[in-house]
């Protein structure tokens, strides 16, 4: 794969449910080591392109690539096995379980022979838990502790270190720090910043412009379906991606700003 070509592309993606064109001839990419928000305002279409994305919505037209040939993702199944991985916004933890067991649900394993074959390995996947953990530092009281008992962040965090488990290439985080406090906030952007380190493509759905500065490399726009702008961070203000977004002036969106601050 060479420098040029992105991780994850899709060209001229569309999508409709009935009369309504969700989305019109998108084009979108992340690269390996890259931090790519997708920002819009509800109803843009950040959800249905995520969804394409996991294969759980496939496109009515277009293509997509993944590092440079193209692929078919019609199937959440076809994702993963792709190297996609997606955490929604509801998680999908069992409160009642504990950390370990809810980072290897669906995939425990065993341990024995013969009659104890099949028997937990809970010293093994405890032992794996904590050097996952460890390497994403992600900081928890133990890993034996109930989901139910953890903070948004920390809860957001072990969803996130379930999801890099199968060693995805591209992991998608959707509203990742939505409804967290300020600490736990920085705890979810210290881990995207993590993934980004360790040459993950990381695709994030955000409202909140002030994390996505924070931690994104490009903010790609969707406005009724379409990819209006994309900007890279170091180039942009959040006038600009506000104008964007809302599709008024640059202007008057400096002045509301500039209003606000006043």
């Amino acid at each position: 794969m060479s420098e040029a070509t992105p991780l994850l592309a899709l060209r001229g993606v569309s999508k409709r449910f009935g009369a309504v064109r969700a989305l019109s001839g998108v084009d979108f990419e992340v690269d390996a080591g890259e931090v790519v928000a997708l920002v819009g305002d509800n109803g843009a279409g950040k959800s249905t392109l995520v969804k394409v994305i996991a294969g759980t919505g496939p496109a009515d037209a277009g293509t997509i690539l993944f590092e440079g040939e193209k692929v078919s993702l019609t199937t959440p199944h076809a994702a993963t096995d792709m190297g996609i991985a997606t955490v929604y916004q509801d998680l999908a933890l069992c409160d009642n379980l504990d950390v370990v067991a809810n980072l290897f649900v669906g995939r425990e394993r065993a341990r024995g022979v013969g009659r104890n074959l099949g028997v937990l390995d809970e010293v093994g996947m405890e032992h794996e838990a904590l050097g996952l953990l460890e390497r994403l530092s992600v900081s928890i009281p133990s890993v034996r502790t109930e989901v139910a008992s953890l903070s948004g962040g920390q809860r957001q965090s072990i969803a996130v270190a379930r999801a890099t488990m199968g060693d995805p290439k591209v992991v998608i985080l959707d509203e990742p720090t939505a409804a967290l406090g300020v600490a736990q906030t920085k705890q979810v952007l210290d881990l995207v910043r993590t993934l980004r380190e360790e040459g993950h493509g990381v695709i994030m759905i955000s409202h909140n412009l002030v994390d996505v500065f924070a931690v994104a490399d490009r903010i790609v726009v969707l406005r009724l379906g379409k990819r209006v702008e994309s900007f890279r961070v170091a180039d942009t203000t959040a006038e600009e991606v506000v104008a964007a977004i809302t599709g008024a002036r640059h202007e008057d969106v400096r002045s509301a700003f500039a209003s606000e601050a006043s």
